[in-house]
């Protein structure tokens, strides 16, 4: 490893008095380049609060896996409600200033950072992988670029809120809590962290205990590129420290991404507190697919809507419907796919389905693929040999399922797809309508006129044709029922981090 000395900016609150004064870009910028070539790992994290890493009061730390191979990466501090007092303290002192800077030089900071993930993308995309367990090719393609694409888009917007909300005033919140799941942890620090920033907010931000990693690399990077101390602050822990997170008087807006139930109970939480919110919950997406579709690439749309990141999304087209005319070769052609599906180490750049994220996670697919085999559908599985250490599923359909299976109900959050047919686009919709999610949906046909009429039906917030899993920061996403509510991405994940006047 380089012994290079890295340099950074100097802080502009200390170089101006300190925090309740306003702050200023500082420059001279210099990256450090010795970051791009390995990706580093410390024995133990603190808390990153007030731009600092500091200890837990109580001392206490958790370790993060390599669910490949099952491996200790690091040991993590652990947030207990004191060290939440003071990372919110810390926002608090921190959202005056932070919001009477200038919103141009606001927008500067957040164009630093986009810029520093783009120099620095292989360590975070090798890190991702290895605390997740997703393929490097995904990491590197994927989640590294759309993370700096989010920070580049915000930092447009953060002298332009005039123009994204005509004849209306917008003043930031205040104090942003922000809970993100395991599934996409860098990617999803970007999307809560830099909208709360354009429009003048603070952060306490909250990762999964299981993949802490790229969120405190995160901290580290905001450090280098200058961002004023107490602005982002991430405090890590188990679900005791999100609860104290969500109840604390300090913090003005909630934003999670998770499970339904979870937010369920954060949304009786803060139900009687005046704390905006907003949820992006589970999903169980219906992705339909018509006689008349160019079958090969609707293939490949439902590898890739499925079996992307282990089928550990949120929006994975986890019911597949298929028109009956064409349903027998669907499948054979999805089946034949399946087994040229590279399964195994997550930082060969050739692995298709890596490392499922957790054993708790393993064990949750497993039971509910037994159900489904309980209930009398047909189970298929890709014959990859399994590594003897990890955390591991082969991609799997199951024919033959209906309605009421609980694989066909549930969000599995894995490698599993559930196959019904439809007859007529009616059925498709009432099929595809039929569960107590909204968050996605798609939809394969060669027929424009068919791609409006099914879409326009379906109740579900982010809908693709001829295609799927696509992803712009321009675009809001977001869903209905017992998928969540507000939006993130575009105009309408602005307006959840602005109070709006005349």
């Amino acid at each position: 490893m380089s012994a290079k000395k890295k340099t950074r900016p100097p802080n502009p609150a200390a170089a101006h008095g300190g925090a309740d004064d306003d702050f200023r870009l500082a420059e001279p910028y210099a990256p450090a380049p010795e970051a791009t070539d390995h990706a580093r790992i410390a024995p133990a994290y603190g808390l990153f609060i007030n731009g600092a890493f500091v200890s837990a009061a109580s001392g206490k730390r958790f370790a993060t896996v390599n669910p490949a191979t099952e491996e200790t990466l690091s040991e993590v501090a652990e947030a207990e409600p004191a060290d939440v007092d003071k990372a919110v303290a810390a926002a608090r002192k921190a959202f005056g200033p932070w919001n009477r800077l200038k919103a141009s030089e606001r927008g500067k900071y957040l164009f630093r950072i986009a810029r520093l993930l783009q120099e620095r993308a292989r360590e975070f995309a090798v890190i991702e992988s290895m605390d997740g367990g997703k393929p490097i090719r995904e990491s590197r393609d994927f989640d590294v670029p759309q993370a700096a694409a989010h920070f580049f888009y915000h930092g447009g917007w953060a002298d332009k809120l005039e123009y994204a909300f005509p004849g209306r005033k917008a003043s930031p919140v205040g104090v942003a809590g922000q809970i993100i799941p395991w599934n996409f942890p860098l990617l999803m620090a970007a999307w809560k962290i830099a909208p709360a920033l354009a429009c003048g907010n603070t952060v306490v931000l909250k990762p999964a205990e299981s993949t802490p990693l790229t969120a405190l690399k995160l901290a580290e990077l905001t450090a280098d590129a200058g961002l004023p101390p107490g602005v982002v602050n991430i405090i890590t822990g188990a679900g005791e420290t999100g609860s104290a997170l969500v109840n604390h008087p300090g913090i003005d807006k909630i934003a999670f991404t998770g499970s339904t139930e979870v937010g369920k109970q954060i949304q009786r939480a803060v139900a009687a507190t005046g704390k905006r919110h907003t949820l992006e919950l589970g999903g169980k997406a219906a992705h339909i697919i018509f006689e008349d579709a160019p079958l090969d690439q609707a293939v490949e749309g439902i590898v890739n809507g499925i079996f992307f990141n282990q089928g550990h999304v949120c929006c994975a087209g986890s019911r597949l419907l298929v028109q009956e005319g064409v349903a027998g070769t669907v499948v054979a052609k999805l089946r034949r796919r399946m087994e040229t599906l590279v399964l195994g180490d997550p930082l060969d750049k050739n692995t298709d389905i890596g490392a499922i994220n957790s054993r708790a996670q393993l064990e949750r697919i497993e039971a509910l693929v037994r159900a489904g085999v309980e209930e009398g559908a047909r189970i298929h599985q890709s014959g990859q040999k399994l590594p003897e250490k990890g955390y591991w599923f082969r991609p799997t359909i199951f024919t033959e399922t209906a309605q009421s299976h609980r694989i066909t109900r549930e969000e599995i959050f894995g490698p599993v797809l559930s196959i019904m047919t439809f007859r007529t686009p009616d059925e498709a919709i009432e099929k595809a309508n039929n569960t107590p999610y909204g968050l996605s949906g798609g939809v394969w046909t060669d027929k424009g006129a068919k791609i409006f009429g099914v879409t326009g039906a379906l109740r579900a917030g982010v809908l693709w044709a001829n295609t799927f899993n696509k992803f712009d920061p321009t675009s809001p996403f977001g869903g209905y029922k017992e998928s969540g509510l507000g939006r993130e991405g575009g105009l309408h994940g602005l307006a959840a981090y602005v109070n709006l006047s005349r």
